[in-house]
């Protein structure tokens, strides 16, 4: 049997996670990608095809002129609703199209939400390239700009007034001229995530994270905490949000707050948490997590009970640039146990690049993963790591 992966630059999950996986589930990968040579690099004994995976249309013909597909799968935000087309178009077992556009496109979520009574958030649509005007005087401030089809917090801001609003839609129009943009109203609140895996008969709640940010305008995952069980109320919620948007079929990735009791959800992201929580989430759970996402794409179903532990803890910290510049000294991936806790270092840039200050998660310099079964000792761990090493950035 052959999976066809979408991919555009490599990531954690894809190279960590579900590679490996596909592997172990004795499948024949085909990697199709816009940009072959970092994939090439990153796992050169993986088929891998050049494509126009944006384009479903170029999808679809490079899997018709190639091997017999089983399955189709993409854990890209990007590239949802194209994985979804063709595997509809070739009869295998995926997500609706409709509910992968509905998630990726923020000012889609919010109407279709709105209209099916589920929730309603002050949101406006803002075509490319067109001046903020008359909808910033209208706006409600505080409020919240960013991309319509954004990812990782790029190009997203609090903003508390009409002024301030036309220049940053005008800052972000000037690098991204093509893009259209959301103003939406701000959702106040500590900021909390689901992580759900269905198989469109079957849901399983793996828990979810509590995120810290950093300070605004901007929304840089600084922090995040597992989070094994949300009160019932909230996840009723929130999943009768996700019920109404369709989504339900493999990883689901959902951020929201709580305001007075009441769920608001910030963003759905229909794919397996990234940034490396969802290798955290596998070894905290202690389930084959990236084999039973790819089992549902094979059109397997998933058990009732997924046999996940429950009494784990776990953190994970993301280093972050405090200015651009270039990256002169950091420390070296380790594992160690300290205390019961494992704990896990991994750099993501190298000593001797040069970055921009992005105020993303482009800004990571590293990340640390830490898992054991008193929250106390996870979080001292972390922060006696954190405090011996340093990161030098010179300008």
């Amino acid at each position: 049997m052959r999976m066809y992966v979408l991919a555009l630059n490599p990531t954690d999950s894809v190279t960590e996670g579900f590679l490996p996986a596909a592997r172990r589930l004795g499948l024949g990968i085909t990697l199709l990608t816009d940009r072959p040579e970092p994939h090439l690099l990153a796992h050169p004994d993986i088929e891998t095809l050049p494509c126009d995976v944006r384009d479903f249309r170029a999808v679809i013909t490079r899997i018709a002129t190639h091997h017999e597909p089983a399955a189709v799968f993409t854990n890209s935000d990007h590239l949802q609703t194209q994985s979804a087309l063709a595997a509809d178009y070739f009869g295998l077992p995926g997500k609706s199209w409709h509910a992968t556009l509905r998630a990726k496109d923020k000012a889609q979520m919010r109407r279709h939400l709105a209209a099916a009574g589920a929730d309603a958030v002050w949101s406006a649509e803002l075509p490319a390239g067109e001046p903020a005007g008359a909808l910033a005087a209208g706006a409600p401030y505080p409020c919240v700009v960013k991309p319509r089809e954004g990812v990782a917090s790029e190009d997203v801001v609090l903003v508390t007034g009409p002024e301030e609003l036309a220049l940053h839609c005008k800052e972000i129009q000037a690098r991204r001229p093509d893009a259209a943009l959301v103003v939406e109203e701000y959702l106040a609140g500590e900021l909390y995530t689901l992580e759900t895996l269905g198989d469109g008969h079957i849901r399983h709640v793996l828990g979810g994270f509590h995120t810290e940010l950093s300070a605004p305008p901007h929304f840089i995952e600084e922090r995040m905490r597992f989070v094994p069980s949300h009160p019932q109320a909230v996840l009723q919620q929130v999943l009768a949000q996700l019920d109404a948007l369709g989504v339900g079929f493999g990883a689901c990735h959902t951020e929201f707050v709580v305001q007075a009791g009441r769920a608001r959800i910030i963003e759905v992201n229909y794919r397996a948490i990234g940034d490396q929580c969802d290798l955290l989430l596998e070894q905290l759970l202690g389930i084959p997590l990236f084999e039973h996402i790819l089992r549902t794409h094979l059109g397997e179903p998933l058990p009732a009970g997924l046999g996940a532990r429950t009494d784990g803890c776990a953190r994970i910290d993301y280093p972050c640039a405090e200015r651009g510049g270039t990256l002169t000294a950091a420390p070296d991936a380790a594992d160690l146990r300290v205390d019961g806790v494992g704990l896990t270092y991994r750099p993501l840039r190298s000593t001797g690049e040069r970055h921009e200050l992005y105020r993303t998660n482009r800004d990571y310099l590293g990340v640390v993963r830490a898992t054991g079964t008193d929250q106390r000792a996870v979080d001292r761990v972390v922060a006696d790591f954190l405090a011996a090493r340093r990161w030098e950035i010179t300008p």
